[in-house]
């Protein structure tokens, strides 16, 4: 992902909130309907979508699976505190962590843990041996908590209309 130290500086006028709100509920929205929803000519639209690309505002488009549907159909977050909060133990984690097996997010986190992995997968056995068998021995991890997902519920804060 880029980074976009100015991305946020600027406003986001209504009408930009009104293509995010669109977009966020289907990335897939053709121009001319996006323009369409939100009271705009079209080549306005795919000039100001391109606009919150290019700010970062607009990150990525991008398709959601189901993990149940994959044979994932346990999830958990796992808390993992580090041994050191050392550059090196961080970079060590960081780069390993998104390329676990089942592995859906990882959050780089401040608090009393370090990190929050999203994980899936197909029932606690597996559960268990991702724990044992890629935290447990890793040498930046001190020490991991599960918890179980049991519905994930999206947020839609950032996109009402109260901002």
């Amino acid at each position: 992902m880029p980074n976009f130290p100015q991305a946020h500086r600027a406003p986001v006028d209504d009408i930009d909130r009104a293509i995010l709100r669109v977009l966020a509920e289907n990335a897939r929205t053709p121009n001319n309907a996006l323009a369409e929803a939100v009271g705009i000519a079209p080549s306005t639209c795919l000039a100001r979508v391109r606009t919150l690309r290019e700010r970062g505002i607009v990150r990525a488009f991008r398709t959601e699976i189901d993990p149940a549907a994959i044979g994932l159909p346990l999830q958990a977050m796992i808390s993992v505190r580090l041994r050191a909060h050392t550059r090196e133990q961080n970079e060590s984690f960081r780069s390993s962590a998104p390329d676990l097996p089942g592995v859906l997010a990882v959050f780089h986190m401040a608090g009393s843990d370090d990190y929050l992995l999203h994980v899936g997968v197909a029932g606690p056995e597996e559960l268990r041996d991702f724990v044992v068998d890629h935290l447990t021995t890793h040498p930046a991890v001190a020490q991991t908590r599960t918890n179980l997902i049991f519905e994930q519920i999206p947020g839609r804060r950032y996109l009402t209309n109260d901002d």
